[in-house]
């Protein structure tokens, strides 16, 4: 039943956000384990520490686009150099309190973000979004 375990790695460098996230994930009960990290180095840290270990890496990031010193396009440009075997089973989908069209391009552009999400993050708009990837 491991297998069916699903992930969500959190990187967002506000406390605030990264609480109302995580409980809000919590109680929807689409993931089985919430990794939170404070920021994008962080994140590619929990990432490359557990690269060996399929279990522990995430199906699904939630990835805040503005944060200090590695944005969350920053952290992209890091991610798509990691193996594959993470890569091709890992979704993402960016975080922003403000949806910035050039911020929209970008994120569309990516191979690996399947979704920009304006904070603050919805449920059912999570729950959508993941039917289409995930058996739910």
């Amino acid at each position: 039943m491991l297998n069916n375990q699903r992930t969500v790695l959190l990187i967002d460098d506000n406390d605030v956000d990264l609480k109302i996230n995580s409980k809000l994930i919590k109680i929807s009960n689409l993931f089985d384990e919430i990794v939170v990290c404070q920021s994008a180095e962080e994140g590619l840290t929990y990432l490359n520490q557990h690269l060996s270990d399929v279990q522990k890496l995430p199906d699904f990031i939630l990835l805040d686009i503005q944060m200090p010193d590695m944005d969350g396009f920053d952290f992209l440009e890091y991610y798509k150099k990691l193996p594959k075997r993470l890569t091709e089973k890992c979704l993402i989908a960016m975080l922003s309190s403000t949806l910035d069209f050039g911020d929209i391009k970008k994120a569309e552009a990516s191979q690996h973000v399947v979704k920009l999400l304006k904070k603050p993050l919805h449920a059912e708009e999570l729950q959508v979004l993941l039917k289409k990837y995930f058996t739910v």
